[in-house]
């Protein structure tokens, strides 16, 4: 049974107590945005994250000892993942994470934002450390594809590296992963400083509706924990140590001893695929669960993240034991459901042994 984040730590509390938060919901992309992204580029404003801001002397090693990056090692040019997990290891919330001045600040989904800053302050106790909601401060934009010219106009200088950071007057860019063979750089700054350089941004580039992030992010095969999915997946379960979320020579943090279980001892037996799933994409949601068509009785998978996907269906992270993938299908819902086609990360997964 999950307890909802907002639970104080120990109490029992059936999952229906959650707070619903919903996300924004986009319409459908167009396929000429999707096309903006593919054949040039374009920039998309990012409602579905919240911006939360930890400050004090203590912020950098309080955020050390409960996330599963390392933050006091944390410097003015680098953005980090991290991980926030239950006392089970399971994941509530993930990050992306640098430095921003004096504090430390956190992009997270909107929907898990309230409960998850909640929850974390719960922990301050002595330490000189205050989170609070940056979100209506601040103006978070995601540029994908051909953008390094008009992203001069704002930034003097651009990173060259996946989560390399630069900072400016219009706030901070960072560079993520790319996704269908695209750069990728998150832009999140002070509202009136960001809001003032968008027309100029918008005479080079075209606005596409935040719906096209969504399928970037699953195209770099980045998971992003939502309200859907709280407390499902350890953090391996989502290839999450791959993607550099995880430091397993850092000190102690909640779940940390099932992590690193997870990690050294036996086989890691389920990780995250990309897979797509034909026909509509109103009812294809994270934490429907999968079936294999060898064994209709109980789960193997589950959706992590979903995405319309340009040439139709839906492009989706599934979480899935690996043995599903060696033989059979795999389907939604049930085991005569819509079946998913499954394509190739962007990157390796180790070879479990």
């Amino acid at each position: 049974m999950n307890a909802p984040l907002a639970s104080a730590p120990g109490t029992a509390v059936p999952a229906t107590a959650h707070v619903a938060v919903s996300l924004p919901v986009f319409p459908r992309a167009a396929r000429d945005e999707f096309d903006a992204v593919l054949s040039a580029g374009a920039f998309m404003p990012l409602p579905q994250f919240g911006v939360i801001d930890t400050t004090g002397d203590d912020a950098a090693a309080f955020l050390h000892g409960q996330l599963t990056n390392d933050t006091q090692h944390l410097d003015a040019a680098t953005a980090r993942l991290a991980g926030y997990c239950s006392a089970k290891g399971r994941l509530l919330a993930s990050f992306l994470v640098w430095c921003n001045g004096d504090s430390i600040r956190m992009l997270v989904s909107k929907d898990v934002q309230a409960a998850v800053q909640k929850r974390l302050s719960m922990f301050v106790l002595r330490a000189k450390a205050k989170l609070s909601d940056a979100t209506g401060d601040t103006l978070a934009i995601g540029l994908a594809g051909d953008v390094r010219k008009a992203l001069s106009g704002v930034f003097d200088a651009i990173p060259d590296g996946v989560h390399v950071k630069v900072d400016g007057p219009a706030g901070s860019l960072v560079r993520v992963p790319d996704a269908a063979g695209r750069l990728r750089y998150v832009w999140v700054g002070p509202k009136a400083e960001v809001e003032a350089r968008l027309p100029a941004l918008e005479a080079k580039l075209k606005r596409v509706s935040p719906a096209v992030w969504d399928w970037l992010d699953i195209r770099a095969g980045e998971p992003r924990i939502t309200q859907r999915v709280v407390e499902q997946f350890v953090p391996q379960m989502i290839n999450f140590d791959v993607l550099g979320g995880v430091n397993f020579r850092k000190g102690c943090y909640p779940g940390q001893e099932v992590v690193a279980r997870s990690q050294y001892r036996g086989t890691i037996k389920r990780r995250m695929s990309l897979a797509n799933i034909a026909g509509e994409t109103d009812s294809v949601l994270p934490g429907a669960e999968l079936f294999h068509s060898d064994d209709p009785g109980q789960p193997c998978g589950m959706l992590v993240n979903t995405a319309a996907a340009p040439d139709g269906g839906v492009d989706a992270l599934v979480e899935i034991k690996l043995a599903a993938l060696d033989n059979g299908t795999v389907h939604l819902g049930a085991a005569d459901g819509p079946a998913l086609t499954f394509l190739p990360l962007p990157y390796a997964l180790p070879t479990e042994v």
